[in-house]
């Protein structure tokens, strides 16, 4: 068998993974990387790319849906359901194909197959179609990501009973659709189905959807969501899921009693685990820890020249964390002792219309963590540019240290709180006041007028309302 060597090597190819061997060529290291399916992971081929492409689609369909508003007419509104999903293929197609361009540029020797863990910094690598070979590295990355979890019992067989995978390339549209799990996955693909038409339920067992988020902005989505036509039954915990030639039925516990929901699939979206199975990891001792690899402040395993970054080390599961975890642990192999990943500034997503976007701890976090807050909140009603696009929904709410006036928290519920989001991140970031983000002048007219007035409202000093 024939056998490369190289400084690094990285296992798996999502945004923590190619990052890292980004980072690693960056800084002189003979770099690897091998990936069993496409380069870009779950999020560019089946996960954050692909959903972003599908939901725009529905934002298409909800103004079309609000074109008298505007002094628009049409007759006949279509649209073509493969057409939609080819699409959004070929959008992921595009972005993984530009991440194969970057491992060119950077002459990282990009290896298809699966790699399986040796031991003694080996790896054997199966390509599809071809001989198998070894590889060898002073220093091991894992980055082999997560995948879907299900409910005890229930089986996905990726038919009746389907994960976000199948959810974003199915052949023909659902009638009716009972989403399993309110997080950010559950609730987008919640919006996107029902913008095309499908009846969707939402089941979730805890008391509120998007249940890390802050609960007064989710109360608020959930009337919006409800109001578009989606059914929502939180509090609610499943029973069973059993499927039929025509359908599913899902079985559940309500506050209102049983009941019995019948759709044409089922879509599980209650979380992911680590992929720790199958390459290696259990005959070589590395440390597991409910379904996650183990690591220290250095993303290093308890195997020496062994390192887990990304979804296979743990919460919170973002591509935007796993990439981050990658630039580090390469910086710190390389001795440039990198600063610290601060976990608390780190924004989080869902793409649904209105959007919602945070960062730092809710009002009920920073209370319970002994705080005594200042709340700033600011609705999009009052704001000239939100009015003029015909997008008034939701709010900006901001938690501040009442002491020191340092910014603990920032919620924002609008149509574009995701981009907003980036201001107040690195406003944690820099450890800002209220009174630096309010006395920092904002373009007019702007959406993100609503930062300043809401930090203004902190302090009573809001001028818009």
């Amino acid at each position: 068998m024939t056998e490369k060597s190289f400084d690094i090597v990285v296992l798996g190819g999502g945004p923590g993974g190619y990052t890292a061997a980004i980072r690693a060529a960056q800084l002189g290291f003979n770099t690897g990387i091998i990936e069993a399916d496409k380069l870009g992971g779950v999020c560019l081929n089946w996960g954050c790319i692909p959903t972003k492409a599908l939901l725009k689609n529905a934002e298409i369909l909800h103004q079309f849906k609000k074109a008298s508003e505007w002094g628009i007419s049409y007759e006949n509104l279509r649209f073509d359901f493969g057409k939609i999903i080819q699409r959004s293929r070929g959008v992921s197609d595009k972005i993984s194909k530009g991440v194969e361009f970057l491992m060119k540029k950077n002459k990282i020797d990009y290896m298809p197959g699966y790699g399986t863990l040796q031991g003694n910094g080996r790896i054997e690598v199966k390509p599809k179609d071809a001989t198998p070979f070894a590889v060898s590295a002073k220093h091991i990355i894992v980055a082999t990501g997560a995948r879907a979890r299900s409910l005890p019992g229930v089986t996905i067989d990726r038919k009746r009973i389907i994960t976000s995978t199948e959810a974003m390339t199915l052949s023909e549209q659902p009638k009716s659709m009972i989403i399993v799990g309110a997080g950010a996955i559950g609730i987008e693909f919640a919006y996107f189905y029902n913008a095309l038409g499908t009846k969707v339920s939402v089941v979730e067992m805890m008391p509120g959807i998007l249940p890390i988020e802050d609960a007064e902005l989710t109360k608020e989505l959930t009337r919006s969501l409800k109001k578009q036509g989606i059914e929502i039954l939180t509090d609610t915990k499943v029973e069973s899921v059993n499927t039929g030639s025509d359908g599913v039925t899902v079985s559940v516990q309500s506050p209102d009693g049983k009941k019995e929901l019948k759709g044409d699939v089922a879509l599980m979206a209650i979380g992911v685990q680590g992929n720790v199975e199958g390459f290696g990891l259990d005959k070589l001792g590395v440390t597991i820890e409910r379904n996650h690899i183990k690591v220290d402040k250095e993303y290093r395993t308890n195997i020496s020249g062994m390192y887990a970054i990304g979804d296979v080390i743990g919460p919170p599961w973002l591509a935007h964390v796993a990439s981050a975890e990658g630039v580090h642990c390469v910086e710190a192999i390389k001795g440039l002792n990198p600063e610290p990943i601060d976990y608390s500034t780190i924004p989080g997503c869902t793409y649904c219309q209105p959007q919602i976007a945070s960062v730092g701890l809710t009002e009920e976090k920073a209370k319970a963590a002994g705080h005594e807050v200042k709340i700033g909140k600011f609705p999009f009603r009052p704001l000239g540019k939100a009015v003029a696009i015909g997008e008034t929904e939701g709010m900006v709410k901001l938690i501040f240290d009442a002491k020191y006036g340092e910014l603990l928290g920032a919620h924002i519920m609008g149509s574009e709180a995701t981009e907003m989001i980036a201001e107040l991140a690195l406003a944690k970031k820099l450890e800002s006041t209220g009174k630096s983000i309010f006395h920092t002048i904002h373009a007019h007219p702007t959406l993100s007028e609503a930062v300043m007035e809401a930090a203004a409202a902190a302090y009573g000093e809001a001028i818009n309302i």
